[in-house]
């Protein structure tokens, strides 16, 4: 058995001053009451001794927890394994090569941030995050009924389902019985509709896997829905009412059937963690984290960076946006409410070609050809001709399909 670094012993009397022991076992469950000193955090997680490494968050913003993600990412041993564990507050997330207008129900989201989060006669005030992660993969949906799980790796030993199941032994041990990995590397659940014994089995998804390769590193994510109390609407959040309009050239997700599976996110943390536990040895670093991550300057500055409209949106691959067939996308349109024929190609956020009635305007003015930082959609046709109470008009259907015109974080 390797001896415990210095910096272990560190941490131990560390961490049992503010309420939390360190475990050097991974089977014994910690007492969660306090968060590691963000030096320490720094220190343990650099430190080429630390081979195995736990860390449980207890925030739940979004920025922050991918931040840290990235930040052990780079900066924990080229050799070491890492398992980082959190649940975020409710937001949509998206993948690096992802297309927000084409993944996400803008419109709605929009709604629920300037209404307080009060929409669709919805029992509890809900606000959603769009967060756009560095990873790639589809979109998902996070709230405090599913638990995120990241395990970083060499390349050398990295395989797209070695970790998956690793989460499938949890869940099982649990009782989730049915649980498995599929070809696309996603954990599915077997089982009838109704959960009735009898019933015909069909097969749901439970948790989606992105990943992140690097020269170094090898990063692999995934969320595991439990007990989501927003399960009947995840659906209406990820379909975006825009997206029959869209000729986009990222990655689009693949949509699945999916349920709980009805296990409490302590229980998951802890049966995760301990099979992590039994796959690797004991830990050199077991803690918690907190918001007081955030302070790290690295950290803070890639929250920045998610936070930023020029990431969540900016980094959009080019895509066209056109109200009628074209030959490069010949799909049918549906009915819309006026009779102009528009087309927008897009580039990075950037408008490069509006086309109006067969007209195109193939320059717009500095500061008026940012898709996502326009006056107004009705501007924006004003701008191509188009007669001010028509602009209006197409404006406003604009807006219903894509959001607004000026995006707000």
């Amino acid at each position: 058995m390797r001896r415990a670094s210095p910096l272990l012993s560190v941490l131990r009397t560390t961490l049992s001053r503010v309420g939390r022991e360190a475990l050097p076992h991974p089977h014994h469950r910690p007492h969660l009451q306090g968060a590691l000193p963000r030096r320490h955090f720094t220190s343990a997680a650099s430190d080429p001794s630390n081979k195995i490494q736990f860390y449980l968050s207890r925030s739940n913003d979004p920025y922050l927890n991918l931040s840290i993600e990235h930040h052990l990412l780079q900066n924990t041993p080229a050799d070491s394994t890492v398992l980082f564990v959190y649940t975020n507050r409710p937001c949509i997330v998206i993948g690096r090569n992802q297309n927000p207008w084409v993944e996400v129900n803008l419109p709605l989201v929009e709604s629920l941030r300037s209404h307080g989060g009060r929409e669709l006669s919805l029992d509890e005030p809900l606000e959603v995050d769009l967060v756009r992660r560095r990873s790639g993969g589809g979109a998902v949906f996070h709230d405090g009924g599913n638990v995120n799980y990241c395990v970083i790796c060499p390349p050398a030993v990295f395989d797209r389902d070695r970790h998956a199941e690793m989460v499938v032994r949890a869940l099982r041990g649990l009782g989730v019985s049915g649980a498995r990995v599929n070809a696309r590397h996603d954990i599915v659940v077997d089982s009838a509709a109704d959960g009735q014994e009898g019933e015909p089995l069909q097969t749901f998804k439970v948790s989606g896997s992105a990943f992140k390769l690097t020269r170094l590193r090898s990063l692999h994510h995934g969320t595991c829905l439990l007990s989501s109390p927003n399960l009947g609407g995840i659906s209406e959040f990820l379909r975006s009412p825009g997206e029959p309009f869209i000729k986009a050239r990222g990655v689009e997700s693949v949509r699945s059937r999916v349920r709980n599976v009805g296990v409490g996110n302590a229980e998951f943390e802890e049966g995760v963690r301990a099979e992590f536990g039994n796959m690797y040895g004991g830990f050199d670093v077991d803690c918690v984290v907190g918001d007081e991550a955030g302070e790290i300057s690295k950290i803070k500055e890639g929250m920045m960076e998610l936070k930023s409209r020029d990431w969540i949106y900016g980094q959009t691959p080019r895509f066209t946006f056109s109200t009628t067939p074209t030959a490069e996308d010949p799909r049918p349109r549906p009915a819309i409410s006026f009779d102009a024929d528009l087309r927008l190609d897009v580039r990075q956020g950037i408008i490069q070609e509006l086309t109006v009635d067969g007209k195109s305007l193939a320059t717009l003015e500095k500061g008026s050809n940012c898709f996502y930082d326009l006056p107004s959609w009705g501007t924006l046709m004003e701008s191509a001709g188009m007669e001010s109470t028509k602009a209006s008009r197409v404006g406003s259907r604009l807006q219903e399909l894509l959001g607004g015109s000026r995006k707000t974080v």
